[in-house]
């Protein structure tokens, strides 16, 4: 498992984000594949799980992950949220304790947000869709409606993702970007073009407010070392890695 490093300082939560080994899945998802979506071995994916919960030191039917949609969509954990039932959404926020929040990634950046004044955690996922669509802005705006925080009070932390060394993208694509207001993030070499998205999710974060010291991103690109993380711009039929939050007590 991979930890960031921003996240550490705070005894009053536990975090990671996992890598590809130590599981139990069978190649193409070996090891640790955490999705059932992908096609592999429901067992496998489940005993995964349990070994996480067990590592960790949660209940792995209390954990909260998602259907990610490629959306904006915030959620806020109630009472029907558990294991068996994901809901649609790309990102989840709780003040709730001994709530474990997942979210997947194989290429998409996993983000995870904490709030050291209110108590308050969120995880987040964000591909170019997301990116665009500014789904860190409204994780932020939950937080600050939602649970009364302040944006220089969060801290985020974001796992490994596909880097603009290898996440090419199309014409048309950079052309979106373009009239997004975020060209800055669109490289061209040798007449192709690539997209720097986590140029994107700090732009968006730090004119939400969040401090940049309050700001960590793996330099890890998840396609390049595609031995250590799922990548499916680098695999296509593969297994996703997670980041993981949750609130303890006191």
């Amino acid at each position: 498992m991979k930890k960031n490093t921003l996240l550490h300082k705070f005894k009053n939560i536990t975090h990671t984000f996992t890598a590809r080994e130590g599981g139990c899945s069978l190649p193409p998802y070996d090891s640790m594949n955490l999705a059932f979506h992908v096609n592999d071995n429901s067992w496998h994916v489940d005993r995964n799980h349990n070994i996480l919960a067990d590592t960790l030191g949660y209940n792995k039917n209390s954990l909260v992950y998602m259907k990610q949609i490629h959306s904006n969509t915030v959620h806020k954990v109630d009472e029907h949220d558990n294991f068996h039932m994901p809901r649609s959404c790309d990102a989840l926020i709780t003040d709730k304790i001994n709530i474990p929040l997942m979210v997947m990634a194989a290429d998409c950046s996993p983000l995870l947000f904490y709030d050291e004044i209110q108590k308050v955690i969120a995880v987040a996922h964000a591909g170019r869709a997301g990116a665009f669509q500014n789904i860190a802005t409204n994780v932020v705006k939950s937080f600050e409606k939602d649970f009364q925080s302040k944006a220089k009070d969060i801290y985020v932390s974001v796992g490994a993702s596909i880097g603009a060394c290898c996440y090419e993208v199309g014409k048309e694509i950079a052309q979106e970007a373009k009239e997004l207001h975020l060209e800055y993030a669109v490289q061209s070499r040798q007449k192709r073009y690539y997209l720097d998205v986590s140029s994107i999710l700090k732009t968006q974060l730090l004119a939400c407010g969040i401090l940049e010291e309050h700001i960590e991103f793996s330099p890890d690109c998840t396609c390049c070392k595609n031995d250590t993380y799922f990548s499916y711009r680098a695999d296509g039929i593969t297994g996703r890695f997670a980041g993981v939050l949750m609130l303890k007590e006191e």
